[in-house]
């Protein structure tokens, strides 16, 4: 399951455009890079919740899985139900057996079949993914202790000595067992309310540690930050198969350039930077490096765009100077909110 129903207030206005597993990433959804790490899991079905923009969100899943070749589940929720509820209306499918779920706003280049022969060899209720804490990051801590059970979630739970706390990734692996702690209805955590009832119960719940290039597409800062990534090479997209958003286009002069991309006269370029389909750079315009500009997307003449985003069909006016942005229509989102 990939959860897709987030609101997705801390990128707006992008967000009033795309559900955030929706959002471009260099000329494609967020979607297709989690998809294809379901996929080399060896994943046959997923399922999505949906909420904010639904249609649009259902629309993207249903395109992805086709082209993927994966059946495709939905369920709306006209009113949010938090994780552990998005997970519940799912239950006549995923219980019988282990399945994964993992949070739709997130790149991680993860391996998970080593993940699930773990999880099914300690024979835990549920296994979290775990990294070390982002450095100047304050996400709430999972605490495990020695044996790796966890004890503590977001400072609920019963502890213990000696605990170590360590950031989730929003990758877990699950036994049907949780079910029977979730509530018939409503809305619910799986982190802060199921899975501490499952360890007040006695259920191992485990916290696996991993080390793999991760990120929370959460903000535009954030969402930048990740682009610059892709197009420096600081992301081993091997671990999304089919998914490359390189693959089959020409590079030239430290860019990716779309084949139907129009680059105008007196054009300079430093890249890395990647051009989408349909996308105009104009007369004399300056493209920096880490720059995306997404399909349909025009860059007016004269105009010079460094460490930024121009999303699909977004316009840079003539002349402008654009640094550590997002520019959304005509909108330009600083990296700092």
């Amino acid at each position: 399951m990939i959860l897709c129903a987030g609101l997705g207030t801390r990128l707006r206005p992008l967000t009033d455009v795309w559900p955030k597993p929706a959002l471009p990433l260099l000329g494609q959804p967020l979607f297709r890079y989690n998809l294809a790490l379901l996929v080399r899991a060896g994943c046959t079905a997923v399922c999505i919740n949906t909420h904010w923009l639904p249609e649009e969100m259902e629309r993207t899943a249903r395109v992805e899985c086709a082209r993927a070749g994966v059946p495709l589940s939905c369920a709306l929720e006209p009113v949010i139900q938090g994780t552990g509820g998005g997970i519940r209306s799912f239950r006549d499918q995923l219980a019988d057996d282990d399945f994964l779920v993992l949070n739709g706003d997130i790149l991680f280049a993860i391996e998970l079949r080593a993940i699930i022969s773990a999880h099914r060899a300690s024979k835990a209720a549920a296994t979290l993914v775990l990294m070390p804490m982002p450095e100047g990051e304050r996400y709430a801590a999972v605490e495990i202790d020695a044996s790796a059970h966890v004890r503590r979630i977001a400072g609920l739970g019963p502890g213990g000595a000696q605990l170590l706390p360590w950031h989730f990734t929003g990758v877990h692996v699950m036994s049907p067992r949780v079910f029977d702690f979730m509530t018939p209805t409503g809305a619910e955590d799986i982190n802060r309310d199921v899975y501490v009832k499952m360890i007040a119960k006695g259920l191992p719940v485990v916290g696996h540690v991993a080390q793999a290039y991760w990120s929370d597409l959460g903000t535009p800062a954030r969402y930048l930050a990740t682009t610059a990534d892709l197009l420096f090479g600081q992301v081993p997209l091997d671990a999304f198969p089919h998914a490359s958003p390189f693959e089959g286009l020409p590079k030239k002069d430290n860019a990716w350039v779309h084949p139907r991309a129009v680059l105008e006269e007196d054009v300079r370029i430093a890249g890395p930077a990647f051009i989408g389909e349909g996308a105009k750079v104009l007369a004399g315009a300056r493209i920096g490096a880490a720059v995306s500009i997404g399909a349909g997307a025009t860059v007016g003449a004269g105009a010079s765009v460094n460490r930024s985003v121009g999303m699909e069909n977004s316009e840079v006016p003539a002349r402008a100077l654009v640094e550590d942005a997002v520019v959304s229509g005509s909108s330009t989102v600083p990296a700092r909110r």
